[in-house]
């Protein structure tokens, strides 16, 4: 007989709405521009609630970034854990990351504001949670360094991940303010299934690789 879930505790839920409320705040208005009493007042409680939980702005804010790109190192994590050519396994990962911004377009938004906010003298926060993601390519060149793909082109990581994540942040968190189309919607499910499918032909043109199907 399967046991219950165990019931989360007051506290647990309380911090929990806290980082979704302060997820969409940060997302909206940036690190600067938001107050933990507009989060606090999101939630319904007072500021005094959010410092319990979390010493100031800034670990509310590395938490919110923790959690979004932990969502997202989980599921690339299990889209380029199946054998198979790298080919393969890279559109996997670049399908992962396009599905999982139009389920979470929160994350587009705070990469926007990162890279906007960010100056020699304060370095993106994003930083602090890179490593996770370059063990994973690492080890996935490690797996695949006898494909035929990665022998006749040479791939650079960073470029071909800033092509990819570039192209889907634009078009998510900017392209609804350029289109003159006020019933536009990069969420829809018809505009992620093409955007998707742009992505992928980018991603195959960036390899050297044939065109396969989406």
């Amino acid at each position: 007989m399967a046991q219950p879930a165990p019931r989360t505790s007051r506290a647990e839920r309380t911090r929990a709405s806290i980082l979704d409320a302060a997820e969409t705040r940060f997302a909206e208005r940036g690190f600067s521009a938001t107050r933990l009493e507009d989060v606090a007042e999101a939630v319904g409680i007072r500021r005094a609630s959010i410092v319990y939980h979390f010493r100031d702005k800034r670990e509310l804010y590395d938490a919110v970034l923790s959690g979004v790109l932990e969502g997202f190192r989980e599921r690339l994590q299990a889209a380029l854990a199946p054998p198979g050519p790298l080919l393969a396994r890279i559109e996997a990962g670049v399908g992962a990351w396009v599905d999982y911004v139009g389920a979470r377009p929160s994350l587009a938004r705070l990469l926007l504001r990162e890279v906007a906010d960010a100056s020699p003298e304060t370095p993106p926060a994003l930083m602090r949670h890179i490593e996770p993601f370059v063990a994973l390519v690492e080890r996935l060149r490690d797996e695949t360094r006898g494909d035929p793909l990665a022998r006749a082109h040479p791939i650079d990581p960073v470029h071909l991940a800033s092509a990819v994540v570039g192209t889907t942040v634009f078009f998510v968190a900017a392209m609804p303010g350029l289109i003159p189309n006020d019933g536009f919607d990069p969420l829809g499910r018809e505009q992620l299934k093409i955007h998707r499918g742009e992505v992928l032909r980018i991603t195959r043109r960036l390899l050297g690789a044939e065109e396969t199907s989406a």
